[in-house]
């Protein structure tokens, strides 16, 4: 049962704010009452939705004081200063991942929010989704013995979705490693126990009009000699979803007969301009903005395409509608119920946080950590050499 609602502002209202909308309108603990974003059009479709005050700029919204707390969901490159914005008015802060893109960013981030006394949790991430989560409870419950290795592979359409220009420059936060690899590396991390001791790894640009990286393939090694393996391709061709039963990210029924529709869709814009108001008219206030539907009845567990865990005595597999387990003797799944709102995860995280006062797992030393890898995937394949990370934490909160 929910107790009062959390007093949530928005920070951007882009295709990060589209994804969890769902979420914030039907989940009880949480009320929207303030919005900011750059466009106008978003900004007036907000204040009509929610009978909401809405700004022009981060730092207004964040001095009123029905705020209570503030989801930032602007660009990469501007969360550390929107955290610190936020945190400095007495803010607590959801941030979407990355947490930022700079490791002494994440510190000021963190610095800032304990000296205020707020909690800082990020996400979402695919870590959040109840069949990773309960894959770690069985691996914590020590019948399946010691993890050995993980494999994670996931290939999408990413790299031909309609971007923004800066969302193609890495050095701004742009491509696969920030925006993908944070969902990877964080499942990775929590069902390895967090500490990872050193990556190596190759990225790769396949296509010079979109100069970032479209996939990697990192090999990552735990301080107790777990090893995992992690590849992404965000350049859509073949769809892993197909190895989970054409059920999408999002936890939708997906239609394979849509193969290059994303493709297509993109070959409509003939510069750069064309193509970010592409992706605008997408998002919430745009033109072709499509609310999603409240709960649909096929809906499924959100994922980051397929996870194998390998323990001493069986292998486990989070899949939408639970936990594949593999054992000495059978093959069965472990149904993990979905949640009636989607990333209600999320919100039970925050508001254990914010209303409660329980630690959180995805709390800003997690997150720094994650980045942490993501950094040394990029900087491994530049250097042709194994990073050593200085930066891990094991497992946060609940947890722990």
């Amino acid at each position: 049962m929910a107790g009062r609602p959390i007093r949530l502002g928005i920070a951007g209202l882009g295709r990060a704010f589209t994804l969890m909308l769902p979420t914030f309108a039907a989940d009880p603990r949480i009320a929207l009452v303030a919005a900011t974003d750059l466009r106008p059009e978003a900004r007036q479709r907000f204040a009509a939705d929610f009978d909401a005050a809405t700004y022009d700029s981060v730092e207004a919204m964040c001095d009123d004081p029905a705020v209570e707390a503030v989801y930032v969901a602007t660009p990469h490159q501007m969360h550390a200063a929107h955290v610190v914005s936020a945190t400095a008015r007495g803010k607590h802060v959801l941030v979407e991942k990355p947490i930022a893109i700079r490791i002494d960013e994440c510190r000021t981030m963190i610095d800032a929010a304990r000296s205020a006394g707020v909690q800082l949790v990020v996400g979402h991430s695919h870590s959040f989704d109840a069949p990773v989560l309960h894959a770690r409870k069985l691996i914590d419950s020590g019948v399946l013995g010691a993890v050995r290795m993980i494999h994670a592979f996931n290939y999408t359409d990413y790299m031909v979705r309609p971007r923004r220009p800066e969302e193609l420059d890495t050095a701004q936060g742009g491509g696969v490693i920030f925006s993908q690899g944070a969902h990877q590396i964080d499942i990775v991390r929590l069902l390895g126990g967090g500490r990872v001791r050193s990556v190596r790894a190759m990225t790769a640009n396949w296509d010079a009009r979109r100069p970032t990286e479209g996939a990697y393939s990192a090999l990552l090694t735990f301080a107790d000699e777990v090893v995992a393996s992690c590849t992404y391709s965000g350049y859509a061709h073949f769809d892993s979803d197909e190895f989970l039963g054409f059920i999408g990210e999002m936890g939708l029924p997906k239609d394979p007969a849509r193969y290059g529709a994303m493709r297509r869709a993109l070959r409509a814009a003939r510069n750069s301009d064309e193509e970010a108001a592409l992706k605008a008219a997408r998002n919430y206030g745009g033109s072709g903005y499509a609310p999603s539907p409240a709960a649909p009845a096929d809906r499924r567990h959100q994922h980051f395409g397929s996870v194998i865990v390998s323990c001493e005595h069986a292998d486990l597999r989070p899949v939408p509608d639970g936990v594949m387990i593999y054992d000495d003797e059978a093959a069965r799944l472990d149904k993990v119920a979905v949640p009636p709102i989607p990333r209600a995860e999320v919100i039970d995280e925050f508001y254990a946080a914010v209303v409660e006062g329980r630690p959180p797992l995805h709390d800003g030393e997690w997150s720094c950590a994650t980045l942490e890898v993501c950094l040394a995937i990029r900087d491994s394949s530049q250097a042709q050499a194994e990073i050593m990370l200085r930066h891990q934490v094991g497992l946060r909160g609940a947890l722990r």
